[in-house]
């Protein structure tokens, strides 16, 4: 399975940057592949710039799967109609949009929990539909989603992105530059010691073209058999 992240298709992202990430991730021919938010950074002409962009996206040879992230909401987060155009883009694409929904591939439940900033995170919705005898794995675009209350005993491998790993890291320090409450969700592996473990990418894409001691990241996970 590839999770890719944060691509930020907008002004300030080379188109031919993401379409060659789409490209590499695309000779992996991956069985899934999960978005997990932020597929753009909103300026008026942004839903011609997706539709072109997301029509070369990689598709998995089981599932395509994705969650929106605060800037697929428009500006502030507050416009849902942007939202759920950019959905519909994408879902033409072959990417199917999880908004607090469940959905099952060869017995692995894959939960698609909607964005907390645009204040549209339900998890008490996304869990009402899971069979908790089967495996599961959540999608949750900001990380500081797993300390709110709502996830219901669930356990399991959790996938996130929005922090872009603070994008630029002193060596030894933390990054000063981080979009979370809980300032230890940076990048990578977190074990929640509940049962549920985090993982946040770090992001392909950006909102100022600079990165410092963080690279840009397609995380490839290998699932097997629990």
């Amino acid at each position: 399975m590839v999770q890719l992240s944060d691509l930020h298709v907008g002004r300030q992202v080379a188109d031919s940057y993401i379409l060659e990430t789409f490209r590499r991730v695309a000779e992996l021919e991956p069985d899934i592949v999960a978005f997990t938010g932020d597929f753009t950074s909103y300026h008026p002409e942004i839903f011609a710039q997706a539709e072109r962009i997301y029509a070369h996206a990689p598709l998995g040879r089981l599932a395509t799967v994705g969650i929106l992230g605060n800037h697929d909401y428009g500006r502030k987060w507050a416009h849902p109609e942007v939202a759920r155009r950019l959905a519909n883009i994408f879902d033409r694409a072959g990417i199917r949009i999880l908004r607090n929904e469940v959905t099952e591939v060869e017995g692995l439940q894959i939960v698609g929990l909607d964005d907390l900033w645009a204040r549209q995170f339900r998890p008490v919705r996304a869990w009402s539909c899971i069979n908790r005898e089967k495996p599961a794995l959540a999608l949750s675009h900001n990380p500081d989603t797993v300390d709110l209350a709502g996830w219901r005993g669930f356990s399991g491998w959790i996938l996130a992105g929005h922090t872009h790993g603070g994008q630029c890291k002193p060596p030894f320090l933390a990054p000063p530059l981080l979009p979370v409450s809980n300032r230890r969700y940076t990048a990578g592996e977190f074990d929640l010691s509940d049962g549920r473990s985090l993982y946040i990418n770090r992001g392909v894409g950006h909102l100022l073209q600079v990165r410092f001691n963080v690279r840009p990241e397609v995380t490839v996970f290998e699932l097997v058999p629990g």
